[in-house]
């Protein structure tokens, strides 16, 4: 585990939005550490969301394509007013501006933002469309989402 100023930081308890979204963040390319640390700084300033706390960190080895470095991943916590489908544009948007290049599945990358989960008022909610599957597939059997999840205060 990797502990660092933002990483794990409670920022806020609460806010009177309607989502809570539950971000899974990695990467493997580039300075990891300070490209978390500028998209903190970028959803900070975004006034659509509200960030209320971060995990530690954790370094683990890649799945899928394993011909590849280790990757550095966490658990970001935030409260929003945008849908879930929204909400991913925006992932995307962030993907972008970080350099985030999708040339095939697991492929290396400097960032890669996952929605795990998302409550609604409290609870759960469940979705499948083409592009989003919430909870998201497979993270019960991921150890670079279980265990930042489960040192979240």
């Amino acid at each position: 585990l990797y502990y660092s100023y933002n990483f794990p930081k409670v920022f806020k308890k609460k806010s009177s939005a309607k989502y809570r979204v539950y971000f899974g963040i990695g990467g493997n390319v580039g300075d990891t550490f300070s490209i978390f640390d500028k998209l903190l700084k970028r959803i900070k300033y975004d006034t659509k969301m509200s960030i209320l706390q971060t995990s530690p960190l954790l370094k683990n080895p890649p799945f899928g394509y394993l011909e590849q470095d280790y990757f550095i991943n966490g658990i970001l916590v935030v409260e929003t007013q945008l849908s879930p489908t929204y909400l991913l544009k925006i992932v995307h948007k962030y993907e972008k501006y970080f350099k985030r290049v999708r040339s095939f599945q697991d492929a290396p990358r400097t960032l890669d933002i996952d929605i795990i989960m998302i409550e609604k008022f409290g609870r759960n909610i469940k979705l499948h469309t083409k592009n989003l599957t919430i909870p998201h597939i497979g993270m019960n059997q991921r150890e670079s989402v279980q265990i930042p999840l489960s040192l979240l205060k």
